[in-house]
């Protein structure tokens, strides 16, 4: 379940101050969550209804993933074919792709599951493939499908994993964290298909990592449920974790990833920040009503398009009924970039 390290080097990337090293009091806990590392004063302290974060000024920033012309195949096939990103500390970055992509590749050859053909691969220092014990127990993995011994209580799975670590988090706190409290004594066998996520979470967090691989960790989560994940995720990344999550909802890795790398058949095809990315395409819808008929308008210069729609309107004494305008979405950008690959 838990796996290996590597990766710092000099390159740094853009994580914001806002985002990077600040404790935060979780109010089902009621304690702070220790901050990854050793910080100074605290600069600045921000309230609301949920979660408190205190400020802490943020140490300079390497990479906990770095990965080089990545290289595998199986049976003549190549899965991945060259692959190089990086992943700065602290970061939360975004693995997209279709199925059979190359992304469960990619992760489990970062996690030291499964071996390489070709290229370099840098874990929180190490070569994943031959990471020693001390940086395995700074990584905590939640995959895709986990089969945990269902007559266990939620309590009891979390006590078997803290054992393998020498400074586990404390489990009463990880189980609140995770939003499975009222569950501590229910046995896994009881548990709902999202209430068994949260269980492979909790797993993940238990050992207090510094770096965390999430493979579609909402996935059977009620939109509450995963709206609490997201929460929780961004309370790791504000204590200074990193996270590579990998998820096939988009709005998820829209509301949550620093950057994302888009990969389709073992090749990198976009990557940058959603923001980034969305600002690659200028298309822009328009929509209104007239007449009773829908009308939509894409265009690359939306300012000079709604001028003029509303300077005919006003001048007619007319009213544009459901006037909207729409950017397009990580999700847009996505899909366009896949198909356009798959054209090619």
């Amino acid at each position: 379940m838990l796996t290996s390290g590597a990766g710092a080097s000099a390159r740094r990337h853009p994580v914001s101050d806002a985002n990077r090293n600040r404790l935060a009091w979780n109010p089902v806990a009621r304690s702070f969550l220790k901050p990854a590392a050793p910080a100074a004063a605290a600069v600045a302290i921000a309230t609301s209804s949920s979660v408190c974060f205190v400020r802490i000024s943020s140490p300079s920033v390497s990479n906990a993933i770095v990965v080089q012309n990545l290289r595998k195949s199986y049976d003549g096939v190549e899965a991945l074919r060259g692959i190089s990103f990086e992943v700065g500390e602290g970061e939360v970055f975004g693995l997209l792709g279709p199925n059979g992509a190359g992304k469960t590749t990619t992760v489990e050859i970062l996690e030291g599951y499964r071996s390489r053909d070709e290229g370099q691969v840098s874990v929180l220092g190490h070569d994943p493939g031959n990471t020693p014990r001390a940086s395995r127990e700074r990584i905590g993995v939640v995959l895709q499908q986990t089969e945990l011994t269902p007559v266990l209580t939620v309590r009891e799975i979390h006590r078997l994993f803290a054992g393998y670590y020498a400074h586990p988090r404390d489990i009463d706190e990880v189980i609140e964290l995770v939003g499975l409290g009222e569950k501590r004594d229910a046995r896994v066998k009881t548990l709902s298909g999202g209430q068994k996520r949260r269980l492979d979470l909790g797993i993940a967090l238990v050992g207090d990592p510094d770096l965390v691989f999430l493979d579609e960790p909402t996935t059977g989560f009620d939109p509450t449920a995963r709206r609490s994940a997201w929460e929780m995720i961004r309370a790791l990344r504000s204590l200074g974790k990193t996270i590579l999550l990998t998820t096939h909802y988009l709005d998820e890795a829209q509301q949550l990833a620093d950057r994302v790398a888009v990969i389709r058949a073992g090749a990198i095809i976009g990557l940058g920040t959603p923001a980034e990315l969305i600002g690659d395409t200028r298309r822009t819808e328009i929509r209104y009503s007239q007449d009773g008929e829908q009308i939509v308008i894409e265009t690359d210069d939306p300012t000079r398009i709604l001028s003029e729609l509303t300077t005919q309107a006003l001048a007619a004494g007319q009213e544009l009924a459901h006037l909207e305008v729409r950017r397009p979405t990580l999700e847009d950008v996505y899909l366009e970039l896949v198909e356009d690959e798959e054209g090619a």
